[in-house]
């Protein structure tokens, strides 16, 4: 019997061009609840869960206003989604993924709403063959939640897949889950920090991956 071999992709970041447009809707909700937090400290914290976010960002001060900043994030952002593109080769990396028989899985902890809008921008339904958003999971990243429900959504086993991320809390979930994570510097986080964090490869962005794809974690041939 074949081993069943699949990827599991983030999206903000690593395929999706929306690190530095979440960093500025967070500093917008902050300045509205009076907190004047440097976007330098809050984009590396982009890829956290919100909640995650304001808990680091704010050293624990607007936990009990976490509620009504996500939500003031979430509004602010929005405005952004008509004008959301693509990061290099992104598209084709994932079609070739597919392509090579790895099972595809988005796995993104972002609300319904927003999914809809990222997975229409990706344009990819043919060869997903699972997604989860925020409601999969009860603890978002860095904890492994996310990552776990993506690995039991595509039938896969950690030891058999390999995780696309940008972040260093993809890196930390992964770790948790035992799943190897390759990462991409398109949401803004250096290649020396992904590695220090773990990850087992980088690459500039998906079309550098894809370029480089002979050999990479992801090639199974």
């Amino acid at each position: 019997m074949s081993v069943r071999r699949g990827v599991l992709f983030d999206i903000d970041g690593t395929l999706v061009d929306t690190s530095y447009l979440h960093t500025v809707s967070w500093w917008q909700a902050f300045r509205k609840e009076s907190l004047d937090i440097p976007m330098a400290r809050i984009h590396r914290a982009i890829g956290m869960g919100g909640d995650q976010l304001v808990h680091e960002v704010s050293d624990g001060a607007a936990d009990d206003r976490t509620e009504e900043l996500t939500a003031s994030h979430d509004a602010l952002y929005s405005a952004y989604w008509p004008a959301l593109r693509l990061l290099p080769g992104a598209r084709e990396l994932v079609r070739h993924c597919h392509s090579t028989g790895l099972v595809t899985v988005l796995a993104s902890s972002a609300s319904s709403a927003e999914l809809d809008v990222l997975t229409r921008v990706l344009d990819l339904d043919d060869v997903i063959d699972a997604a989860t958003g925020s409601a999969d999971a009860e603890s978002s990243k860095p904890a492994p939640d996310i990552v776990l429900v993506a690995l039991d959504k595509g039938g896969l086993q950690p030891e058999n897949a390999v995780f696309v991320g940008d972040a260093v809390w993809d890196v930390h979930a992964c770790a948790k889950a035992g799943l190897r994570c390759v990462g991409l510097e398109s949401g803004g986080t250096s290649a020396a920090e992904l590695r220090e964090a773990g990850a087992v490869a980088t690459y500039r962005d998906a079309g550098d991956l894809l370029a480089r794809f002979a050999g990479s974690p992801l090639d199974h041939d």
